[in-house]
Formats: structure tokens, C-alpha cells, sequence
């Protein structure tokens, strides 16, 4: 490759991106992006991303909303790389992103039947959920005060890292107070060299309306419903996302719902996952949490 630094090799079936005169990034550091479509790249990419997770590397990945920056949510460490990486504080912490609904339960303290009734309907897909976090897990995702946002995304490349890695804290993959990426190639060039490994499953949000807070916005729906559990006795939506008010109540009631004049998060940062999720931090949600995501996206 010309104008490749010495001692530097691309790995077989990645591709670099050129960032502008004349050279790639790859000049620096390795950077690649592994097409999912093509079978060799899809099972090299996913080793090489499960191994990245192990170490505590950063790996973006497609969901089923916007991409996602995806790090172990048992690693503090790694937790802390995915903040500074988007230039987020703690204060915002990522939403954590699920395989399935057994995984909900064994990360929640409790899981209320309007919850169930939910996720049943809507998993896997763009609805994340605020709930209390069980008091013996053994991470530190930032300041949650007791809580974490959970997702099961609706991607089968996302789905089969989760399966392998275990719960994985994601935001979405881009700077904070840009848009979040929806293909490989937009997260690449906002996070470049802090990742460690790109998954390209093709554009993501293009099974859904666009119906969140501004043009074009795929993120998930982000609810609170630790007020289930002591409190308000009511489920908030703190973000609106894929996954309308209406379809909610069809499922709940609109009398479990809080009043929607109640303000929601602008959706500045999309994530997550969703991965998630649009970033946008749920910092007004009382005794909930700050939670970002999407997710993170995703």
C-alpha cells in the first residue's frame, strides 16, 4: 500500500479510510472496518471484536436504531475509555445493551409486570427501560443513583456479540453534540483511532419512522419506570424515541403513563445502544438516573 508506515499491516478483508492527503489513517494506526455481508469479514471482525471487549478496547457495532460504542459494562476501566472517547462525564452514563430477557432480570431488581407486558412487545427493539439496578452487581457505569437503562436491540450481528460478550455498556457512536452515526462510516470518522474495531452491518433506523425529537431521528424511546416500584406509581417517557406514546399506552393503558406535557430530553446525541441509543441524558428524571443512551445507542 503506498505510504503505509513500516511494520504496519492492514488485517485481510478490512478496509481503511482515507482521511485527506494522500494517506489513510491507517498511516498512524490500523483502523479497520469489517463488512458483515461478507462472511470472511463478518467472523474475523467478530473474533477480533469479542477479543477487543476482553481487553477492554472499544468496538462500534450496528443496531437496529443508530451504531453503537460498545464497551464491557463490567469493565470500569473500559467504561471510562467510551465516556472520554464521546467526551461525555460520568454524569452520563451509558445505557447497557442485552441479548435477552433473562439478562433483564438478572440485572434489574425488579422487573414490574406493566414492564414485562413491554418488552414483550417491543423487544427485541428501540424501547430502553430505567429500571433499579440490582444492588450486588459488581460495575460502575457512572452516576446512575441505583438505576440502569436497559435494551435488547433488534440486530443479529449486535445480538450475537451480546450472546458472546455479555451485557455490553453502548452509546451511540458519535461525539457528543453531533449526530449520531448511522453507518460504520460516519461513527469511523468521528471516533477514529479510540476504536478498536468497526462491525459494517449496513444502515441503521431503516425499519423504523423516523418519529423521535428532530428530522430524521432513529432512536430508541427511552422510558423510566422506577417509579413502578415507589413512587409515582406511573411510567415516564423520558425520551421519545422509535416506539410512539400511542404504541405504549396500547400496551400499559394511558393510565400507567405520566402526563405528556411533562418535559422530555432533547435528543442531541442519539445511542444504543442504542446501540443504544440519541445520548441524551435523562437527568431530570427524579431518583432515576442520568442515563444517556442508546444506544447507545444504540
Amino acid at each position: 500500500m503506498p505510504g503505509q508506515a513500516r511494520g504496519i499491516r492492514r488485517p485481510p478483508g478490512a478496509r481503511a479510510r482515507d482521511h485527506g492527503a494522500g494517506w489513510s489513517r491507517i498511516d498512524r494506526v490500523m483502523t479497520a472496518i469489517y463488512d458483515c455481508s461478507v462472511e470472511s469479514q463478518l467472523l474475523t471482525g467478530m473474533r477480533l471484536a469479542r477479543g477487543a471487549i476482553g481487553r477492554g478496547q472499544l468496538v462500534v457495532i450496528p443496531t437496529d436504531t443508530v451504531y453503537g460504542l460498545a464497551a464491557d459494562a463490567f469493565d470500569p476501566a473500559a467504561v471510562t475509555r467510551l465516556l472520554d472517547a464521546k467526551g461525555r462525564e460520568r454524569t452520563s452514563p451509558p445505557p447497557v445493551l442485552i441479548p435477552g430477557i433473562p439478562t433483564l432480570d438478572a440485572l434489574a431488581r425488579e422487573v414490574p409486570e406493566p414492564v414485562r407486558d413491554l418488552v414483550a412487545e417491543f423487544w427485541p427493539g428501540g424501547l430502553t427501560v430505567i429500571l433499579h439496578a440490582q444492588p450486588s452487581l459488581t460495575w460502575d457505569l457512572g452516576e446512575t443513583r441505583g438505576t440502569v437503562a436497559l435494551r435488547m436491540p433488534d440486530n443479529r450481528f449486535a445480538l450475537e456479540l451480546l450472546s458472546e460478550t455479555g451485557p455490553l455498556a453502548v452509546s451511540s457512536a458519535n461525539l457528543s453534540g453531533e449526530p449520531a452515526a448511522t453507518t460504520a462510516a460516519e461513527a469511523e470518522a468521528m471516533l477514529g483511532e479510540s476504536v478498536a474495531v468497526y462491525l459494517d452491518g449496513g444502515a441503521a433506523g431503516v425499519d423504523y419512522d423516523a418519529i423521535g425529537e428532530r428530522p430524521g431521528d432513529t432512536s430508541s424511546t427511552i422510558i423510566d419506570a422506577t417509579g413502578l416500584t415507589g413512587g409515582s406509581g406511573t411510567i415516564r417517557i423520558v425520551r421519545a424515541g422509535v416506539i410512539s406514546r400511542e404504541r405504549i399506552a396500547a400496551v400499559v393503558g394511558e393510565q400507567l403513563l405520566a402526563p405528556a406535557a411533562e418535559p422530555v430530553v432533547p435528543a442531541a446525541d442519539a445511542s444504543g445502544a442504542d446501540a443504544a441509543a440519541t445520548d441524551a441524558a435523562a437527568a431530570d428524571v427524579p431518583a432515576a438516573s442520568d442515563h444517556e443512551t442508546g444506544a447507545a445507542a444504540s
